[in-house]
């Protein structure tokens, strides 16, 4: 079957459903905290940041980085931020790449498990999801970064000055 579109779906292709995973990964453990839930709103959110309050030791400290979805920053979930001071998010900017290590969980979770998947119902695809995050945390892999940083700073430096010199 030819790559692309056409391998990922057939003529009686059907979805059954749709599911939300909000994932955390302790990148220095490479172990992940994960929840599907039906909707991406700020109740649900809020929901597994008390997930996260139960499941991480009380003397740790946690960084969240997050992307600006509406639903990150709702006066609710700012309320319940305040109420956690060991919590601190840190938004990335709009259009911005996700880490590395977050790209990588869920790009691993799409091919070994979703891809090609057939899923009959959404309790399906969320049994999938949570044997793929129980199986991670069977066998964690600490995210190692393997990027040069002067390299990183280098190209940095030089979009910089390609935009200083367009203005």
């Amino acid at each position: 079957m030819k790559k692309g579109r056409a391998g990922t779906m057939t003529h009686d292709y059907k979805r059954h459903g749709t599911t939300t995973l909000f994932a955390a990964l302790d990148i220095l453990e490479g172990k992940v905290i994960g929840q599907c839930m039906q909707r991406h709103r700020h109740q649900e959110f809020i929901r597994f940041l008390n997930a996260i309050e139960a499941q991480v030791p009380v003397k740790k400290i946690v960084h969240v980085i997050l992307d600006n979805y509406a639903a990150h920053k709702h006066p609710k979930v700012r309320q319940w931020l305040d109420r956690h001071p060991r919590f601190t998010f840190h938004f990335t900017p709009t259009s911005c790449s996700w880490l590395n290590a977050v790209e990588g969980f869920f790009a691993k979770l799409a091919k070994r498990r979703l891809n090609r998947g057939v899923f009959r119902c959404v309790v399906d695809l969320q049994a999938a999801i949570n044997r793929f995050v129980a199986e991670t945390n069977h066998d964690p892999k600490p995210f190692i970064w393997t990027a040069d940083p002067d390299k990183i700073i280098a190209a940095v430096r030089r979009g910089h000055q390609m935009l200083d010199s367009i203005h």
